[in-house]
């Protein structure tokens, strides 16, 4: 069997659009098309616009760092190899900074914190194929349960990354705001990096 990894990319890739279009992500992804093909200077319609996809993203992205953290978590504990635990620490330590700024800028540009009746949503929507996933209660009883937990892990972090690379990389195409372009770039750079290191572990570790 090629032991070559691909974690069914088209899979990964055909149910991630069938849940962008299922999910609150599919008004983002319209927001951002009429907002960037409209060849016009930015009115108060776009401005508008504009907001409406840093605010979904911003309930968005915060569950899926949350679903990060929980696995990184457990990372910390169950984990053999020193590569796995330095890792979960990387993701510990960015995504918890990048959710209290992500909040913080919620708040000041919506006026409103970001409410768990906002982001519960993502329990059927960006995380999720149906069920908890992507770093939901699956993914956690999946790794719980493992007999190889470095295996299950690099398993489950990889996809999640590449859906939270596949949201930033929207986001790049949808927002004006400086703070969330940053966050964005940051976000395709550390977890592309990251995923490359989880595939060559996976091919020394288990080919």
């Amino acid at each position: 069997m090629n032991k070559e990894i691909s974690f069914g990319i088209v899979g990964i890739v055909l149910g991630a659009l069938i849940i962008l279009l299922m999910s609150p992500v599919a008004p983002f992804r319209s927001m951002m098309w009429e907002g960037n093909n409209s060849g016009s200077p930015v009115s108060g319609k776009t401005a508008g616009m504009m907001n409406n996809i840093d605010e979904h993203f911003i309930e968005q992205m915060i569950p899926h760092h949350d679903g990060a953290i929980a696995m990184a978590d457990m990372a910390l504990t169950k984990a053999t190899h020193p590569e796995i635990k330095i890792l979960a620490s990387t993701i510990i330590e960015a995504q918890n900074k990048e959710i209290v700024d992500m909040r913080a800028w919620y708040k000041s540009w919506f006026g409103k914190d970001v409410s768990k009746a906002n982001v519960s949503i993502m329990g059927g929507g960006m995380m999720s194929g149906g069920g908890m996933h992507m770093g939901g209660l699956e993914d956690m009883q999946v790794l719980e349960n493992a007999t190889d937990f470095d295996k299950a892990f690099i398993e489950a972090m990889i996809p999640h990354h590449q859906l939270a690379i596949m949201m930033a990389q929207m986001l790049l195409s949808g927002t004006n705001r400086p703070e969330m372009l940053s966050l964005a770039n940051n976000i395709i750079e550390s977890q592309s990096k990251e995923i490359k290191e989880m595939q060559s572990w996976y091919q020394s570790w288990y080919k």
